[in-house]
């Protein structure tokens, strides 16, 4: 392994102190606004819901079979005389006497006088008659009235990002609408000379650039929109323009590139003249060059976050530090961070101690059911390929050297809530 530690000593503030921080700068956007239900998978819940009745609200099969005139369970060889049927929205309308029962399907309410219901696998019939052919069990496989909800219980808490088996409950329980919070508009700025749009012809010494697509596929896959973007070359006057339009019209400002201390990295010291930065470098690779502060606009100071200009410390950053920002913005209660596993390597990581690491590599599970990490080839933090199939952060501390394959360590599991 080449050279025994890092070039860099120990500067910068530690990934937690640095989110504590600025999310104590951070303040929610008080704007509210209603949307339908189909529009607010996403979105913050701007007020607590309570469930004005009780869900389903009548007693209701489980399964299809006979709903019976008794309580109390049933014996091999009784007989019952079928009165008619029950099916979902066409319920049975008598009360059903002993010794009767009805067809009833599932999900369909159970008759007034019916305290029990077969599974039709259990029965034999005729045209008139039901008997129990087979012994049953002590379920009444009946669902009970309040079985999703009583009326008065909390639904839904102010401040919960919303997911789809919220929606699908709310939905169920007779809510349209919701009051959410509004997305915080996003200001994302790119700089950097040597950067071309994707498709032009590159002249020497220029990248394509891959910056804006690669954070804005990442703010949308966690529900943020990007309001406005821009490329700019490292020109003070002209990243100067960009940083004050941005932040009249945005409610924070992201920029990548120009944060570090080149001849031509500009950003810092004017987000300086136009507000303040609070502080610069992270103690952490991949994400030393990350700025926070803010800038003065006459909306009051709109956040600013400075992510380094190569791409992967960029995605690093903007997943650890603007998106835990952007949940308090929206008016989330407390921020959504990676859950936390503990996992074998599955090959070896070589690296320097130096910098604490959030290192890229992909969850596998043996055949035993251990959680395995397959480390990415390259940790470079200019190689997008090391983001590609990866699901963990794997947490390396500072003093940490080359791991071999079978040794544990803590990740962030960076997987998206389906339900």
């Amino acid at each position: 392994m080449p050279g025994p530690v890092e070039p860099y000593g120990r500067e910068g503030l530690a990934l937690s102190e640095a989110r504590q921080r600025l999310l104590e700068e951070i303040n929610p956007i008080n704007a509210v606004t209603t949307v339908s239900l189909e529009e607010a998978l996403g979105r913050v819940n701007a007020r607590s819901i309570t469930a004005q009745v009780s869900i389903p609200g009548f007693q209701a099969s489980i399964m299809d079979g006979y709903a019976l005139g008794q309580n109390k369970r049933p014996t091999v060889g009784q007989h019952w005389t079928l009165q008619g049927r029950s099916a979902p929205g066409s319920p049975f309308d008598r009360v059903l006497q002993a010794g009767e029962a009805v067809r009833i399907l599932t999900g369909a309410p159970l008759p007034k006088g019916a305290g029990w219901v077969l599974p039709q696998e259990c029965v034999k019939t005729s045209q008139t008659q039901l008997t129990l052919a087979a012994e049953v069990s002590d379920q009444t496989w009946i669902r009970a009235e309040d079985e999703e909800c009583r009326a008065g219980d909390r639904l839904l808490n102010q401040g919960q990002r919303l997911t789809p088996s919220q929606l699908g409950r709310l939905a169920g329980c007779g809510v349209a609408t919701l009051q959410v919070h509004q997305k915080p508009r996003i200001g994302l700025l790119i700089s950097g000379d040597e950067l071309v749009p994707a498709g032009l012809e590159r002249r020497a010494g220029a990248i394509w650039e891959s910056n804006s697509t690669l954070l804005e596929a990442i703010l949308n896959n966690l529900h943020q929109v990007v309001h406005s973007r821009c490329v700019v070359p490292d020109q003070p006057e002209a990243l100067r323009r960009a940083l004050a339009e941005l932040s009249k019209s945005c409610d924070v400002v992201v920029s990548t590139g120009g944060i570090s201390a080149g001849d031509t990295d500009w950003i810092r010291e004017l987000v300086n003249e136009l507000g303040q930065v609070s502080f610069w470098k992270l103690f952490l690779k991949p994400g030393r060059p990350f700025a926070f502060g803010h800038i003065n606009s006459h909306q009051g100071n709109v956040p600013f976050f400075g992510l380094p200009g190569n791409p992967v410390a960029a995605a690093i950053t903007a997943l650890q530090l603007l998106w835990p920002a952007l949940q308090l913005l929206e008016g989330q209660e407390e921020p959504d961070l990676f859950p936390r596993v503990k996992v074998k390597l599955a090959n070896a990581l070589a690296r320097r101690p130096g910098r604490p690491e959030l290192a890229r590599a992909q969850l596998e599970v043996d055949a035993s059911g251990e959680l395995m990490a397959r480390v990415s080839d390259s940790q470079a933090s200019s190689r997008i390929g090391s983001l590609v199939n990866s699901d963990l952060l794997l947490e390396i501390p500072a003093q940490t050297g080359g791991l071999d394959a079978g040794e544990s360590v803590w990740a962030q599991l960076m997987r998206t809530r389906l339900l």
